[in-house]
Parts: structure tokens; C-alpha cells; sequence
């Protein structure tokens, strides 16, 4: 059985920022209902480079976060990992964080980011009625794709 790690980040009280993880909780409500076998999830604030570690002991890695961008309800890709140059470690991309568990554990699970459209940011509000339809899609989406996800990656 294939060990899944979804990792959800963002600011919660920020709106649409917190996107990413209001779907894991509502992934983890449905694996724990569901019972289903081999999912773990997390979240945070932001990436950092102890994730590396996190992601190195699982075969299969998904990162969810908001996004301002696109025009869809939510994007879904595959990452490689990119090592960037930034001032510190207190906050990295997926990729950086994907390149780092090669560098520092010789793993490289598969990972894959899904990106959820907000247009919502200010503190302490409630999340919208377009992002709360664009984290529905996603999260049926996402639920299809984790009962399958693809044999050889």
C-alpha cells in the first residue's frame, strides 16, 4: 500500500489564503469517514524546509495552496523539483522543498500541486462564495484522484 502525504498551506485567516488547507480537513473528515488506508495529511502557515524531511517518508506527495491566478476553479500539476535562491528558508516553493528531500534524503516521491482560485485576501473574513465553489470542486476532484491515483508515476 502507497503511503500519500496532502500537505495544505496557507493563512486560514486571511481568507481565500487559506484554501489549501480548509481542503486537506475536509480530505481528512472524508479519508477517516470513508476509512480509507495509506493517507496522511498536514498543513501549515507555509512551506519550510523541514518538509523536506515529511515529504522523504511517503511514496506519493500532493501540496494544495490558493492562488490568484488562472481562470478555472483549480489547477492540478506534477512538479520536478528547482532548488531557488532565496534570502532564507523561512518560507519555500513546493519545488524547493521537493529538491531539497532529494538532496537531503535521496528520495524524490512523485508530487503534485494543486492550486485553488481565490480573489480574497483581507484578514479575518469569511471565505467567499466563489472560493468556497472552487474548494468544492476541488476537493471532488481531488477525492476521484486519490481513490486512482495514476499506477506508475
Amino acid at each position: 500500500m502507497r503511503s500519500v502525504l496532502c500537505y495544505g498551506y496557507g493563512n486560514p485567516g486571511r481568507q481565500d489564503d487559506g484554501l489549501g488547507v480548509a481542503l486537506v480537513e475536509q480530505l481528512e473528515t472524508w479519508a477517516m469517514a470513508e476509512k480509507i488506508p495509506g493517507l496522511t495529511f498536514d498543513s501549515n502557515y507555509q512551506l519550510n524546509a523541514e518538509d523536506a524531511l515529511a515529504i522523504a517518508g511517503h511514496d506519493l506527495v500532493i501540496f494544495a495552496d490558493a492562488t490568484g491566478e488562472g481562470a478555472d476553479a483549480f489547477a492540478f500539476r506534477r512538479l520536478v523539483p528547482h532548488a531557488t535562491i532565496a534570502f532564507s528558508t523561512h518560507a519555500m516553493a513546493p519545488e524547493s522543498v521537493l529538491a531539497l528531500c532529494a538532496e537531503l534524503y535521496g528520495k524524490q516521491p512523485p508530487t503534485w500541486l494543486l492550486t485553488i482560485r481565490g480573489s480574497a485576501w483581507e484578514p479575518n473574513g469569511a471565505l467567499p462564495a466563489a472560493a468556497q465553489a472552487n474548494l468544492a470542486a476541488a476537493v471532488v476532484f481531488l477525492k476521484e484522484w486519490l481513490r486512482r491515483p495514476p499506477a506508475a508515476v
